[in-house]
């Protein structure tokens, strides 16, 4: 059912009625690629709806999450060994699907959504959309070591290579690596630090993009906000 261009945008939660018409008026908006214009009825389900150049979600029934995910939870939405899942702990009517996964050991930052669209932006490495991930590894870093993450290390499915890798920490033969990684394989964190003699002790994701929340302690999760989506979009450009 198509409805009016201003309504979708108020609605959305990005600026009033009158607002919605003054980013038209302006020209800010729009829609499928093509200038918008008052009055414009759009099919939500369908349409691309763009304000500033950034993707704004006007689709009905859209639902975003940000979880902390702990140790020992499967970032499935179904587990046939019985293991709880990330979905289980949002427990969200809605189908909600993880955006990439965090392997059973590792913990942090997981979006949540059946915002399809948004989750193959974050999940394509085209797109390069950086997580960030904190690693605590049993040995002190070399220069060297931290370079052959940041050059590359081969991997049995390809070499990886990290965007940035740095020490933030160390304590008696024990180092915290901040690692930033723009695509995410399986494991491929943990298998990067182990081809380059790096045993990895702990492996906590930080951020997704711009998108960080050190208040959210680990099984907790709450909505995004409607900024921090469309920052999200952002990250994965135009």
């Amino acid at each position: 059912m198509n409805e009016r261009l201003q309504k979708l945008i108020a609605h959305s939660g990005l600026a009033s009625r009158r607002g919605a018409e003054e980013l038209v008026r302006e020209g800010r908006v729009t829609v499928d690629g093509a200038p918008a214009h008052l009055g414009q009825k759009i099919d939500p389900e369908k349409a691309s709806v763009m304000v500033d150049g950034i993707q704004l979600p006007v689709a009905p029934g859209l639902a975003y999450y940000l979880l902390n995910k702990p140790q020992g939870v499967v970032s499935t939405v179904r587990d046939p060994q019985g293991r709880r899942t990330v979905v289980d702990i949002v427990g969200e009517d809605a189908r909600l699907y993880p955006v990439g996964r965090l392997d059973v050991d590792s913990e942090g930052l997981l979006i949540l959504t059946n915002d399809g669209d948004l989750a193959h932006l974050l999940m394509h490495p085209k797109f390069g959309v950086d997580k960030t991930y904190t690693v605590l590894v049993d040995a002190d870093p070399t220069v060297r070591q931290l370079r052959e993450l940041r050059e590359g290390v081969a991997l049995e499915d390809g070499p990886a290579a990290a965007v940035s890798a740095r020490v933030i920490d160390r304590t008696k033969g024990h180092a915290l690596i901040e690692i930033v990684m723009a695509e995410g394989r399986k494991r491929e964190v943990r298998r990067m630090c182990a081809g380059v003699g790096l045993p990895v002790l702990r492996l906590v994701r930080t951020a997704i993009g711009p998108l960080r929340d050190r208040s959210l302690r680990p099984g907790a999760f709450r909505p995004l906000t409607l900024d921090e989506v469309r920052s999200l979009y952002a990250a994965a450009g135009p």
